[in-house]
């Protein structure tokens, strides 16, 4: 029987998120040879985790199941509610997807999309958590995107921590004298993507959404979790 990678994703009453996982996991599953695939939510949307959970038992048994959360870095809802519902149900969880330099390569090619020259400062702009181990992520993530660049690139945060992604622009324009970018560490559009929208950036990237690097690392986070060779099949 083969296995089941259950993707796992925040959630979001806008149906444009729902359908940005949805495409990203058809990657994924394009990628993923004999491993079936599914979606499922923490919240506001459905399937929700434990219908998927149990679904996926069905399918294959615990043992034939590895959660992968989509999410860009470490935080609660990973380490209680995924982890506990995973735990409850005697099923692996992958690591977060970040940070992970492959992202870097999708993060930049946001940014060209929308129009970002290549000497710009950016502010990688990301939901925010009051977790510390989700802003370190997020902060490493900075530096990657920094060193892809060879141009200053800071964390800021929508919600829940400091700095702002008005409070980062605001300290990159002063440092450099130019205008700022706001790259979108975000996975799927939804509330946050909609306020850095408002935000005082000059440009505002798309999420990585279903960039194909994004699919790579679902797929490889889900291997190593299953303690499989790490390079995805062909598509």
């Amino acid at each position: 029987m083969s296995p089941v990678l259950l993707a796992v994703a925040h959630g979001s009453r806008d149906p444009a998120a729902q359908e940005c996982v949805r495409s990203l996991t058809g990657r994924v599953t394009a990628l993923a040879g004999g491993t079936r695939v599914r979606t499922a939510f923490v919240q506001n949307a459905r399937p929700s985790l434990a219908e998927g959970l149990h679904d996926a038992v069905a399918q294959a048994g615990a043992a034939g199941v590895v959660v992968v959360p989509l999410l860009l870095s470490s935080g609660y809802h990973l380490s209680s509610d995924i982890a506990g519902a995973a735990r409850a149900a005697g099923v692996p969880v992958a690591a977060p997807l970040g940070p992970d330099p492959r992202l870097t390569g999708a993060l930049a090619d946001r940014l060209a999309e929308a129009g970002v020259p290549g000497d710009v400062p950016v502010v990688l702009a990301a939901a925010g958590s009051r977790d510390p181990r989700a802003l370190a992520d997020t902060r490493r993530q900075a530096a990657m995107l920094a060193a892809h660049r060879g141009t200053p690139v800071v964390a800021g945060f929508a919600s829940a921590a400091r700095p702002t992604v008005d409070e980062a622009v605001s300290f990159l324009a002063g440092l450099t004298g130019q205008p700022v970018a706001v790259g979108a560490y975000l996975l799927a559009p939804g509330l946050f993507h909609d306020r850095l929208r408002l935000s005082a950036g000059r440009w505002v990237s798309a999420p990585i959404g279903d960039h194909p690097a994004a699919a790579e690392v679902v797929l490889g986070s889900f291997r190593a979790a299953a303690g499989l060779d790490a390079a995805p099949a062909a598509a």
